[in-house]
């Protein structure tokens, strides 16, 4: 499900609204390698299947950062502000990562626009978003957001 706003208007408008559950998207052991070799973090539990399956989690996993930069495609999967001129991330409040993610998993975003406050030539949002796995008990991560939109 995706919501279309035109403008910082009607993006006001949904401020303290529920935005729905993304789509599934996997986390492959080929993007697990991808993301070791952009950021240099090759420790085994990421890139080491053989090894991996021996570790504390049965399975390579992938890097926290790797689920936390799955938040923008999952959510401009569930909200599609148009007629601004630019966007940005701003930054975050808060992340946990409170269950690993093995190569295999499929993650989804469930996010509330929690807020949406007035900047010099735009607004700023905050969303307060959970990347589940799919079957699990507990979350992947719990993040608070921050994005600007500048018309």
């Amino acid at each position: 499900m995706s919501i279309t706003v035109d403008g910082l208007g009607e993006l006001r408008e949904l401020a303290g609204r529920a935005l729905g559950s993304s789509d599934w998207i996997e986390v492959t052991q080929e993007r697990i390698d991808t993301f070791a070799d952009a950021t240099g973090d090759h420790q085994w539990i990421h890139v080491d299947p053989e090894k991996a399956a021996t570790g504390p989690f049965g399975a390579p996993i992938a890097h926290g950062y790797l689920t936390l930069s799955l938040f923008i495609p999952l959510f401009t999967a569930l909200l599609d502000v148009r007629g601004v001129t630019t966007k940005v991330n701003y930054g975050l409040n808060k992340v946990r990562f409170p269950a690993p993610v093995r190569a295999g998993s499929r993650l989804r975003l469930t996010a509330d626009l929690a807020s949406v406050e007035d900047v010099p030539g735009g607004v700023q949002i905050t969303v307060d978003g959970v990347i589940e796995i799919e079957g699990g008990t507990k979350p992947a991560a719990v993040l608070q957001s921050l994005s600007r939109f500048y018309a």
